[in-house]
């Protein structure tokens, strides 16, 4: 009897321990894939109002570059390796983020359950929002979020932002602070040049993003202009006369997407002129040229760099296109085989990790 009783007791453990299996298992089917994801390697959600933000408003930011199909791997190297370099921003901007458009959602700081958004939803606009990047106290109200509900950083200021491109991560600032990124990537190079920083496995580089702006001459020339005198007037800056300046132009396959656009509007003979290469170049050396009389055009050693590169958002309206503007010192940019930001790691060895 003794017997029977123990093998009784086993059974109803293995019952147990294949119905929690199951539970778990099905479960595990009703979340989302990158739910599923963010849960083991604790990585932060795709933020989906970015791209209509990019739409409307400038933004500060860093593109990383990486082998095709290792996107989430450089996602998160780059977030361990920004919230340490990028932390200047959280404590720097403190004040200038309070002051920002209080129109900005509360949801790129906690993204909020729908019972529980309409109740707080003025209790979060009101707290101040250097609270919710640093992971301070919230309201009594919020405090019933679950887990699945909250965000998995809370001091990570930065929002992943979904791209159609493959081998390509973007993050982004809420809004836009020129210096903040180049200075962020400059420090992050001196570093792997002293040792402090281990070179990186799978971020191949990281592009500082001063200002985006959508692709329209009108609006290019402006940013351009501006991000110009901002660098000249930088007392950093040693500039000879003639200031020589280069040009770097990256659309990304982009022109593939656009010309299945035209191909479905044929009425439409030129719907995006700033795709054309000649185009862009004329347009940025003009707004150089008027910002600065005394520069000329030198490909081989230029003292600033201005790097166009157009960001492949997914989700936005066919015919919306949002370009990446930075102007560079020399020490940031590499002019063979193109002009482009230089790589955090060799490219035989980005071959050979890849």
């Amino acid at each position: 009897m003794a017997a029977l009783s123990v093998n009784i007791e086993v059974g109803e453990e293995e019952n147990e321990k294949m119905e929690s299996k199951s539970e778990a298992a099905a479960e595990k089917e009703r979340m989302k894939p990158w739910e599923q994801h963010a849960g083991v390697i604790n990585m932060p959600r795709f933020d989906y109002n970015a791209p209509s933000a990019l739409l409307h408003h400038s933004h500060s930011g860093f593109l990383i570059t990486c082998s095709i199909k290792r996107e989430k791997s450089a996602t998160k190297e780059a977030m361990s390796i920004l919230e340490k370099y990028a932390e200047s921003y959280n404590s720097g901007s403190s004040e200038s983020l309070e002051k920002s458009d209080e129109n900005i959602s509360a949801k790129k700081r906690r993204i909020l359950t729908d019972e529980n958004s309409a109740k707080c939803d003025e209790d979060v606009k009101s707290e101040s929002i250097i609270d919710e990047i640093s992971g301070g106290p919230a309201k009594d109200d919020c405090q019933s979020l679950s887990k699945a509900d909250a965000p998995v950083e809370r001091g990570f200021v930065l929002s992943l932002v979904k791209l159609t491109g493959s081998g390509l991560v973007l993050l982004t600032f809420p809004r836009e602070n020129p210096s903040v990124t180049a200075d962020v990537v400059s420090n992050i190079f001196q570093c792997l040049e002293s040792g402090i920083l281990k070179s990186p496995l799978w971020c191949h580089r990281i592009f500082p993003i001063q200002a985006t702006c959508l692709l329209i001459e009108k609006e290019l020339r402006a940013v351009v202009s501006k991000l110009v005198l901002q660098f000249i007037n930088d007392k950093q800056n040693k500039l000879a006369r003639p200031i020589k300046f280069a040009v770097g132009y990256n659309r990304r396959g982009i022109e593939e997407t656009c010309m299945k656009n035209l191909k479905d509007n044929p009425k439409d003979s030129d719907p995006f002129p700033m795709l054309d290469r000649s185009k862009c170049f004329d347009v940025v050396a003009s707004a150089i040229k008027d910002a600065v009389p005394e520069s000329a055009v030198d490909l081989k050693s230029p003292e600033l760099s201005v790097l166009v590169e157009l960001l492949p958002l997914s989700g936005v309206p066919n015919g919306s296109l949002v370009a990446a503007v930075s102007v560079l010192p020399q020490n940031l940019v590499s002019v063979k085989p193109r002009l482009c930001i230089k790589p955090l790691i060799s490219d035989a060895n980005a071959r050979n990790r890849s």
